[in-house]
């Protein structure tokens, strides 16, 4: 291949890149490989060159759109991102849960999907500020859905506010299950809005235990409020595709990490 050659596929591969990136918001290097066909080192290297054009920010084992730290997705177009990681996530999540169990559950769409396996459980509560949550556990017999009160904030189909916060002071259950846009070997758990921080840290307060549910796109990614410092995570609840020396460190500072291979991995 002539030098014109190899600069014009590399530019029709960054430009795929880019494509990738704008639309899922933050992608894994791995999984951004996969889908340009090229090696990570490659798309390391690909990555590089368009952060220096000021198109793409770099995060540990991915990249971002610029501006991600301050950037809160709308929950339509999180739904079909990552589904296979987060279907694997939150079937190992819910093996973290008994019946007769207390538990609250955050917002984001990997709490939706651990909402699901849940259905067939018998005496469990489930405090929840999530919409879609608690429509998914509404119908379920054996669950009884506890919602607070307070603001509706549409982006994410999810409470949050004073009065939320208020409501989950007065409870107390064993496990708190969240989500957010990045965690962190050193800030913990992340996103972009301060007033879902601030509603995700009361549900931590209320329980024994905090539960981080992130895939592989959201492991070594800071954004930019921190919810659960990284002491407080008892769990970390994510896919085998995740920077593995992030998960390390985040072991390192006594958080037990729960890895959920998917079913297009096992074998390999």
């Amino acid at each position: 291949m002539t030098d014109d050659g190899r600069t014009t596929f590399a530019a029709a591969r960054r430009e795929r890149i880019m494509e990738l990136v704008r639309a899922n918001g933050s992608m894994a290097l791995r999984d951004i490989a996969t889908q340009v066909r090229a090696s990570e080192v490659t798309v390391r290297r690909d990555v590089r060159a368009l952060e220096a054009e000021g198109l793409i920010d770099r995060r540990r084992g991915g990249a971002a759109l610029p501006g991600q730290l301050g950037h809160d997705q709308n929950y339509a177009q999180m739904t079909g991102h990552n589904a296979p990681q987060k279907r694997a996530i939150a079937a190992a999540a819910a093996r973290l849960v008994d019946d007769d169990d207390a538990i609250a559950l955050g917002p984001g769409t990997t709490a939706e999907a651990l909402a699901r396996e849940l259905v067939g459980r018998r005496n469990l509560t489930v405090v929840t500020t999530s919409l879609p949550a608690a429509e998914v556990l509404s119908g379920a017999p054996g669950v009884e859905v506890v919602m607070p009160g307070g603001t509706l904030r549409s982006s994410i189909r999810a409470l949050v506010g004073t009065a939320t916060e208020q409501a989950l002071a007065g409870l107390r259950v064993r496990r708190a299950f969240v989500t957010g846009n990045g965690v962190t070997a050193d800030r913990g758990l992340s996103t972009p809005n301060p007033a879902v921080a601030a509603t995700d840290r009361a549900l931590v307060a209320a329980a024994q235990e905090a539960i981080v549910l992130a895939d592989s796109s959201k492991v070594g990614t800071d954004t930019m409020v921190q919810t659960v410092p990284p002491e407080q995570i008892a769990h970390l609840v994510t896919d085998n595709r995740a920077d593995p020396e992030v998960l390390m460190t985040l072991e390192d500072t006594g958080t037990l990490v729960h890895v959920a291979v998917l079913d297009t991995d096992r074998g390999e």
